[in-house]
C-alpha cells in the first residue's frame, strides 16, 4: 500500500463514527469520532437521555433555546426529546464521545439516589458544563466500556458510579405538572405509539384534546419541532432498535413508515450523521 493510499484510507478511519453495543449491558449505546469535520446534523431528539464530551476542535452546539460554541473539555447533555445539533466550525479536527442511556434505567437510579421518588425521569436545567470532574469520568467511563477485556461487571459499576455523580452534581429541572403540559405530553406519546404507520393530525388532536392551530403552536414551543417532524424522528429512533438487533435495512425501512431503503439512509444520514450500515455493524 502506497503512503498516500494508506494516508487516505487512516483519514477515512478517522471520520466514520464508532458505536459500541454489549446485549449485557442494555441500557447505555456509546458513540465516538476522531475527526468529525465532515459531520453534520440536522435538529433531532432522542428518546434516550444522551451526554458527550468534546475532545478535540470546536462546534457551535443547539439545544431547545440555547446556542453556544463549544470545544474540547465541554460536557453535553440532551434530556430526552431536547431538540438539539452540534456540528464543528469550519476545518477544526472535532472530535467527541456521546453516551446515550435507557430512560427507565437512569430514573431507577434517581430513585435509589432520593431524587424524584414519585416521578417519572427528572430532566436537568443545564445543557452544558465545563466541570472537569463530570469530563474526566465520562471518558474514563468510555475507556471502559469499549475495553474488550473489561468484565461486565466493572462496567456496569462504572456505569452506574459515573451516572450517580452526574446526579449529584447537575441541578433538576422543574417538573413541569399543568393540565397544557400533560395535553401536550400524550400528544408526543401517541405519536411516538403509532410512529411506524401514516397519522393524521386530526388523530393527535384527539389524543391531546387539543385545536390543531393550538397543538401546532404548543408542541413546537415545547418539543422545538412540529408534530411531523418529531413523527421522523421516531421512526429514525426505530429503526436505531430494528437495526440493533441486526434485522435487514430495507425490512427496517418498510417497517418503520419509510417509503423504501433509500428514504430511510438519507433521512437517518440526516439525523444521525452515519449511514444505518455503519450504524447496524
Amino acid at each position: 500500500m502506497s503512503e498516500t493510499t494508506e494516508s487516505a484510507t487512516t483519514a477515512k478511519r478517522a471520520a466514520a463514527p464508532k458505536f459500541w453495543r454489549d446485549d449485557a449491558l442494555p441500557f447505555i449505546e456509546a458513540r465516538s469520532i476522531e475527526d468529525g469535520r465532515q459531520v453534520c446534523y440536522a435538529k433531532h431528539s432522542h428518546e434516550t437521555f444522551s451526554i458527550g464530551a468534546v475532545t478535540g476542535g470546536r462546534s457551535v452546539y443547539l439545544n431547545r433555546n440555547a446556542r453556544e460554541w463549544v470545544g474540547a473539555g465541554a460536557v453535553v447533555l440532551m434530556n430526552p426529546d431536547d431538540v438539539h445539533a452540534c456540528n464543528p466550525i469550519a476545518d477544526e479536527r472535532w472530535s467527541y464521545r456521546m453516551l446515550h442511556v435507557d430512560v427507565a434505567w437512569l430514573t431507577g437510579l434517581q430513585h435509589d439516589l432520593g431524587f424524584s421518588d414519585n416521578h417519572a425521569f427528572r430532566a436537568f436545567s443545564q445543557t452544558m458544563t465545563t466541570a472537569p470532574a463530570l469530563y474526566n469520568g465520562l471518558n474514563c467511563l468510555h475507556a471502559i466500556l469499549v475495553d474488550d477485556e473489561a468484565e461486565t461487571l466493572r462496567k456496569e459499576s462504572a456505569a452506574v458510579t459515573f451516572f450517580s455523580e452526574v446526579q449529584q452534581s447537575l441541578n433538576p429541572a422543574p417538573l413541569p405538572d399543568d393540565d397544557a403540559s400533560r395535553q401536550l405530553t400524550r400528544a408526543a406519546e401517541f405519536i411516538a405509539e403509532n410512529c411506524t404507520r401514516p397519522l393524521k393530525l386530526e388523530e393527535v388532536c384527539k389524543a391531546a384534546d387539543l385545536s390543531a392551530s393550538h397543538l401546532i403552536r404548543a408542541f413546537k414551543k415545547r418539543y422545538g419541532m412540529t408534530p411531523h417532524a418529531y413523527l421522523i424522528n421516531r421512526r429514525i429512533q426505530y429503526s436505531r432498535a430494528q437495526l440493533r438487533q441486526g434485522r435487514l435495512i430495507a425490512d427496517v425501512a418498510l417497517d418503520a413508515g419509510f417509503a423504501d431503503q433509500a428514504h430511510l439512509q438519507r433521512t437517518f444520514k440526516r439525523l444521525v450523521a452515519a449511514t444505518p450500515g455503519q450504524y447496524r455493524s
